[in-house]
């Protein structure tokens, strides 16, 4: 069984470029929906740090406090992400949707290539 920040770290990994994810979005695609804040935990492991973590917001589009904050506006801003007056990412447009931005692929639309 993979521990809490395994599944957490997976998940981060597949944030595609110019999406964000929430901590307690995260929290609940690992099925553990309070603890948002742990997700957050994990981000501070130093075996995770080549993870997106940029990609990763507060619910209502603010970004994490702190020194990094104009680091990861500037990433997010570099991949196409708006923000609205007060520096909070435009949820309703840049949130991820991993069911709809990741629809699976039927094989059988896929081109035969000999």
């Amino acid at each position: 069984m993979k521990s809490f920040n395994q599944q957490v770290y997976e998940i981060v990994e597949k944030i595609p470029a110019g999406k964000v994810a929430t901590f307690g979005q995260i929290a609940r695609m690992v099925g553990k929906p309070r603890m948002a804040r742990f997700v957050g935990f994990a981000s501070n492991n130093k075996n995770s740090w080549h993870l997106p973590w940029h990609r990763v917001v507060f619910k209502d589009g603010s970004l994490c406090p702190g020194a990094l904050s104009q680091e990861q506006y500037r990433m997010l801003k570099s991949e196409g992400i708006k923000f609205d007056k007060d520096k909070k990412v435009k949820m309703d447009e840049y949130q991820w949707n991993p069911d709809k931005d990741f629809a699976p692929i039927d094989i059988r639309d896929l081109p035969l290539v000999f």
